[in-house]
């Protein structure tokens, strides 16, 4: 297969490299805004170069992957399924709710398929999380906790452009909820608090959150998020049933440390960063998306599961504006 990417920044310089050792890829074609960057990424990785989005196009490209800039996402999805082109893209699909539905919409006579970038669903601990609590092991899984806490905050270029950290952070515990319980959230209260940089706050952001999501079947999910969190890079799903508990992340590397005497776990390395942590899923959801788009089959993470995060995210940003629940249909568009 000709895969063609569409941006060589950090995570895309990593989606290139993992394109290029699957079996089923014969070549990587890569274009980037800075030609320069998307040179030195094919030099390095023995991939090939469009100067253009246009000239990737006319490439005889056979599948799709976008690592760009948000705000070139709707453009860059609509343009690949078009062509008939399976299409994996990095969250999220656009910048809003209402841009997500429409590049939905504008998409809805293709066939192509199109795959998001939420890789916890790839993650081994995420998914036997999933498989204890669909499985029934845990019994009635009362409470859910979900936590992302970055080692520091990205630049305010970055923040100004984020969407807010609801958008840009808490979608992926978002998602992970609903994926591994199968379960839509039916109300949210959330809170946000500033501790750290100004600019931050001057982008009407905030640093560290909290959401109180309530499951349509009563289950009780805690979102915590911050942007400070220094020992390391700290993602963690826990599931407490009421016959049996499990954790994903909880392991040797974990950047929490016990404060029992005599506890040395967890012992290891703290995790630096997300491709640290995750390194092994964003592999693992690239093969998946390779294997659909050789094969044919349904997206392992669907625009609609983009969208429906979105809701979540724009719920929870409501409530922290108005100091008060929101219940999930009075953001929902249809």
């Amino acid at each position: 297969m000709r895969i063609g990417l569409v941006g060589v920044g950090r995570i895309g310089a990593f989606h290139a490299c993992t394109l290029s050792r699957l079996p089923q890829v014969g070549s990587v074609i890569l274009t980037d805004a800075d030609a320069a960057r998307a040179q030195a990424a094919a030099d390095q990785l023995g991939c090939e170069v469009a100067w253009s989005f246009d000239e990737l196009m006319r490439s005889g490209i056979d599948a799709l992957v976008v690592a760009t800039t948000t705000d070139t996402h709707p453009d860059l999805i609509l343009r690949g399924v078009q062509a008939g082109l399976p299409v994996f893209c990095e969250k999220p699909v656009a910048a809003d709710a209402a841009g997500t539905l429409a590049v939905i919409n504008g998409a809805s006579g293709a066939t192509a398929p199109v795959q998001i970038g939420f890789q916890r669903r790839f993650d081994a601990g995420f998914i036997a999380a999933r498989a204890a609590a669909r499985s029934g092991s845990l019994g009635p899984v009362h409470t859910i906790r979900a936590t992302t806490l970055d080692p520091a905050p990205p630049p305010p270029d970055y923040i100004a452009g984020s969407g807010g950290f609801f958008r840009d952070c808490s979608v992926h515990d978002f998602d992970a909820i609903r994926w591994v319980t199968g379960h839509e959230v039916s109300e949210v209260y959330a809170a946000g608090v500033n501790r750290g940089a100004d600019y931050i706050r001057a982008a009407g952001d905030v640093d560290t959150l909290s959401a109180l999501l309530t499951l349509d079947d009563g289950t009780l999910a805690v979102v915590s998020n911050s942007r400070y969190n220094a020992a390391g890079y700290d993602v963690r799903l826990e599931l407490l049933g009421a016959r049996a508990s499990v954790s994903a992340g909880l392991d040797s590397r974990m950047p929490l440390r016990s404060a029992e005497p005599d506890t040395t776990f967890p012992a290891g390395p703290p995790y630096s960063h997300f491709l640290d942590r995750f390194r092994d899923a964003y592999q693992a959801e690239l093969a998946a998306f390779v294997a659909v788009a050789a094969a044919g089959g349904d997206s392992p993470c669907t625009m609609q599961d983009a969208l429906e995060v979105f809701y979540i995210a724009e719920a929870c940003e409501i409530s922290r504006q108005r100091h008060a629940p929101v219940p999930l249909p009075e953001v929902c568009l249809r």
